[in-house]
């Protein structure tokens, strides 16, 4: 009875799983839907290099899946760029267009100046400590090469020095033998410093001949050459100060403060420079992820302010040095049981003060230090707040150390009466935090802003 009112074409109705409505289905309406299957299976497919739909149901969904395309590429092309930070772009313009090996070799070539500088600033901190500075009364740049050999050559330089002040007012009983040790400690400051200029200049000819110098890199070359040269002539110059009859009558010749002061920060420049350079061709240029912290920002602007406040604390070492200031005040907290001495203003116009009054300078380094020593430690603590990667927590870690052996190396200095070992341990300390914290800013650059 079904099969004879399915070939008579009656009508039945049937219910599609749990659909609420009842369609009506007839073998016509199957033989329509059939026709029109193939013929539109027989639609020829476009080529696909055009814009054009594809049959029916291409036109329905190429939209989506092109709009999921480029929703897709521009997370990755943003994820590509939040790995690139302008540190990064500066580093491949300086190593641009040379190859692995050129770039460590000039990596290493600024390194090993950079450490050389290093040298003479430690070894200009012992001949200021040991009073040799003023032992050699002239310069020349290739006749002072020679030191004295036979016994009349050292008698004719000692009969030079004799003649200036250092001698006639605090060293007349030095004999020939305490003045050769003397020389010696001038003479191998000297040296070292040309040492440096012919460790520079030969490689920096055959570095340039050979083409492992960027565009970017060739000015900063010229520029460290220049630093160099000047380096040597301000040394002079302030040696010079210190062969000078004194002008006060309880004065003693010692070289000018001031000078000290600007030959020590000329090093420092130079050095800070060599080794952001050579670090940046050493050091690979990893990509590290971006980090998501509101503390970030204020972490670099309180890097470069920790960075400026410990170069300016060294400076200020540098006037404590000229002046013997380490000798006023030999108590800690306190000077003479007081937070402030009486005389600590005691010169007209009050801003010499600052730079010629012995306590007056030992308090501003007191202050400075103390500061220093504060700011790091805060600066760690604000690092503690930030996901920082490996190498940058190593590099505040380490600050935090060495802050803490430079006011430990202070402290003993001044209670111990600056003896020679201590206070050029203290001296170098300071060029060691100075490093570890271009080290850290180093890293810091690298995250993505």
């Amino acid at each position: 009875m079904f099969a004879h009112s399915l070939l008579n074409g009656s009508r039945f109705g049937f219910c599609l799983g749990n659909c609420a409505t009842v369609r009506q289905w007839n073998l016509s309406t199957a033989f329509r839907q059939a026709r029109n299957f193939h013929t539109h299976s027989k639609v020829k497919l476009k080529p696909m290099n055009t814009c054009q739909p594809i049959g029916r149901w291409y036109s329905r969904f190429a939209p989506l899946c092109r709009s999921g395309t480029v929703t897709i590429r521009n997370a990755l092309v943003s994820t590509g760029r939040s790995m690139t930070t302008s540190s990064e772009v500066v580093a491949d313009r300086l190593v641009a267009g040379i190859p692995s090996f050129g770039r460590k070799m000039v990596g290493g070539w600024l390194i090993l100046c950079s450490g050389m500088v290093v040298g003479a600033v430690v070894l200009g901190g012992v001949t200021r400590l040991t009073e040799s500075g003023l032992s050699m009364t002239d310069w020349h740049l290739i006749k002072g090469m020679k030191a004295p050999r036979s016994a009349e050559e050292w008698a004719a330089e000692f009969e030079r020095y004799k003649q200036y002040p250092e001698y006639k007012l605090l060293h007349h009983e030095m004999t020939l033998e305490e003045f050769k040790w003397i020389f010696y400690m001038e003479y191998t400051h000297r040296m070292w410093g040309r040492a440096i200029g012919l460790v520079f200049a030969l490689p920096a000819v055959y570095l340039w001949r050979k083409g492992w110098f960027s565009k970017a890199m060739k000015p900063r070359v010229i520029i460290y050459g220049s630093l160099i040269l000047f380096q040597g002539l301000l040394g002079w110059y302030m040696v010079k100060s210190g062969l000078e009859e004194p002008k006060g009558e309880y004065d003693v010749p010692r070289v000018s403060q001031y000078r000290l002061a600007s030959h020590l920060g000329s090093a420092l420049l130079l050095y800070t420079l060599m080794l952001w350079t050579g670090l940046g061709h050493l050091l690979p240029q990893a990509k590290v992820p971006a980090v998501t912290s509101r503390y970030l920002p204020l972490l670099r602007k309180s890097a470069h302010f920790t960075l400026a406040l410990v170069f300016v604390t060294a400076l200020s070492g540098a006037f404590v040095a000229g002046l013997d200031a380490g000798l006023v005040y030999n108590s800690f907290p306190k000077m003479a049981n007081k937070w402030i001495p009486d005389d600590i203003l005691a010169f007209e116009p009050k801003w010499k003060n600052f730079f010629e009054n012995a306590t007056t300078v030992q308090f501003d380094h007191r202050v400075l230090g103390s500061t220093t020593a504060g700011v790091v430690l805060a600066l760690w603590y604000l690092s503690r707040r930030v996901p920082l990667h490996s190498r940058a927590r190593i590099a505040v870690n380490c600050m935090i150390g060495m802050v803490g052996l430079q006011v430990s190396l202070g402290i003993l200095t001044l209670l111990y009466y600056v003896p020679t070992k201590l206070a050029a341990c203290h001296q170098s300390g300071s060029v060691a935090l100075l490093t570890f914290t271009l080290w850290f800013l180093r890293e810091l650059k690298k995250i993505p802003k």
